[in-house]
């Protein structure tokens, strides 16, 4: 089971800290989906975030690049993405761009990582061969987690909440849960991801939990990105 947690910044660092001390509680580990820098939130301002990124994965935790900016470029041309996610249309040489200036960004924050999960987990040809180029080791889209230096790719979607429609609240709720536990039961690779911003939601908040829980009672067992991703290493 790989958990991950994406919207951490200054306003919501307290409820990913308690997220996190949740999983603490489970011995659940948490892949932390981490964007260095964006409009609201810059990375100059953020040190209490990068001091917790860096507690977290002293302790086990995982860290993923998420990104970089979504409505400003490294080159600060303008730029229109509309609803796109970032990453999900640019050729090779803008995704070159943003991934240097975020990695960038990382390294002056004293943070590393070889792992690249994509907002909304889409992520175009040519940023696939961006990340090879710029030494990532995998990529975590929507449906696979795939090894950038054997092409190995691993089948498994992720699993949260989706849409911001309160009206679709308890069934989302429901959904997860038992998708949660349909595919522990099975062995499969459980991939369950979760935004700060839902957090803020009790009902969503408490089924996430509760999808965790009754995964590990299905017999799951937690792990991060980069040991699933590249398990040989670890031989």
């Amino acid at each position: 089971m790989l958990v991950s947690l994406s919207g951490m910044n200054p306003r919501t660092l307290h409820r990913c800290a308690e997220l996190a001390e949740e999983l603490d509680r489970r011995a659940v580990p948490l892949s932390m989906l981490f964007t260095p820098a964006t409009p609201a939130t810059p990375a100059t301002s953020a040190t209490g975030v990068t001091s917790w990124l860096k507690e977290r994965v002293d302790g086990g935790d995982d860290l993923l690049l998420h990104g970089y900016d979504h409505t400003v470029p490294p080159t600060h041309r303008a730029v229109s993405l509309g609803r796109k996610a970032e990453f999900a249309a640019l050729p090779a040489h803008e995704a070159r761009l943003r991934l240097t200036a975020a990695t960038a960004t990382l390294d002056r924050a004293g943070l590393r990582t070889e792992g690249f999960a994509p907002p909304r987990w889409l992520a175009s040809r040519g940023t696939l061969a961006a990340l090879r180029e710029r030494g990532f080791r995998f990529c975590a889209d929507f449906t696979s987690i795939r090894d950038l230096e054997t092409g190995e790719v691993r089948r498994a979607r992720v699993h949260g909440f989706g849409s911001q429609k309160q009206r679709t609240e308890t069934l989302r709720c429901f959904a997860l849960v038992l998708t949660a536990a349909r595919v522990a039961r099975r062995g499969g690779l459980l991939r369950l991801g979760v935004d700060a911003s839902d957090l803020l939601r009790p009902s969503r908040r408490q089924a996430f939990l509760d999808a965790v829980d009754v995964a590990l009672e299905a017999g799951a067992t937690g792990s991060t990105y980069t040991l699933t991703a590249s398990p040989a290493r670890l031989a």
